[in-house]
Formats: structure tokens, sequence, C-alpha cells
């Protein structure tokens, strides 16, 4: 298995463009747990962590532009007031060390229907900003980017880079339903 490591976004849509093979790999939540299980065996992973802007989160206007790599933790501890239900979903994602790698970005790139981040998504209309190095930058609306278990509208030599998220005047909620109480992986969320 080949180990890519670019250091900037121009850098991995190369690597994605010249390997759309590559898995990317940020926090690693899902990936590594597919790889373990013997369920994934990629012939080469696509690190992101080096990739500092994916890190980046910006209040523009009427909403969020939440860079693909920014942690649940950040969410929760600072963006609690401008995304409620958000931030509400990111406190219920796994365990703290979970919570501190872990990214809406990697939620959108499994593309699993036990997704925390995707209710709050769907639910406030967000819209995701994924990239080519050849044809540039597609905007795609939350609802139309999940195409079913595991599958999304990302093209093979795409990469998510940012999730954007109107802020919602209203009031906000989050609940998940599992087999247990603690870090429990949801059977049905809204």
């Amino acid at each position: 298995m080949d180990f890519l490591r670019p250091t900037t976004w121009e850098e991995a849509l190369a690597a994605k463009a010249d390997r759309p093979d590559a898995v990317p790999i940020q926090g690693g939540t899902d990936v590594m747990v597919e790889i373990n299980f013997g369920v994934r065996r990629p012939s080469a992973l696509l690190d992101l962590n080096r990739v500092a802007e994916l890190r980046e989160w910006s209040m523009t206007g009427d909403a969020c532009r939440l860079g693909a790599g920014v942690p649940y933790a950040e969410i929760v501890d600072r963006l609690g007031g401008e995304l409620p239900g958000l931030a509400q979903a990111a406190r219920t994602v796994g365990s703290p060390q979970i919570r501190n790698r872990g990214s809406v970005g990697g939620n959108l790139g499994a593309a699993s229907p036990a997704g925390d981040s995707h209710p709050p998504l769907l639910a406030t209309g967000a819209v995701v900003e994924v990239e080519s190095r050849d044809r540039g930058v597609r905007m795609i609306p939350a609802e139309e980017f999940y195409r079913g278990v595991k599958r999304s509208a990302l093209e093979p030599d795409e990469l998510i880079r940012a999730v954007h998220v109107p802020r919602v005047t209203g009031p906000q909620y989050f609940s998940k339903v599992g087999t247990r109480n603690a870090m429990v992986i949801a059977v049905c969320s809204f």
C-alpha cells in the first residue's frame, strides 16, 4: 500500500488526479476500521493531515464555511452558538479522542448511513464543496451528495474541500438512537 502525504491543497488534488484509487484519510475513524477488519484494502492512502487549510473555518454572511478537516471537538468548542444542531451531533461522535480527530469531511466521504453529521447537514440545506485538479470546484447540495449506503456524488478524482452550513435562526436539536448510551453508532438519528 502506498502512502501519499501532500502538504498543500494543490499537491493533494494532484495526487488524487494521478491516483484516483487513493483513499483520502485524515482522522481515519472510518477508513482505519475498514482496513483493520479487512473490509477494504486500498492500493494507496492519501494522508490529508498536513493540508492546513482543511482545518480552517470562517463565517461568511449567513453561512459557515467549514474545512473538511475541522475536528468535531472544534465544532463543539467554537461553533455551538452558530451551528447548534451540528455541534450537538458532534458531541455524540465517539470518544473524546475520536472527536479530536474525526471530521465532517470524513463523515461525508464515508457516506455511512450512521454518520452523525448527516442529519444536521441535510436539515440546514448545507452544500458540499468538492474539487478536482482538472475540472475545478463543484458545489453539491447535501441532499444530492448522498447516493446510497457508502456511496456519494464524489468523482474518483475529487476531494472534499469544505462544507457550507447555513446559520439557522430558529431552534435546532439533534438526537440519535443506538444500542447503548455512550460511544454508540446510530441506529437512527434526526
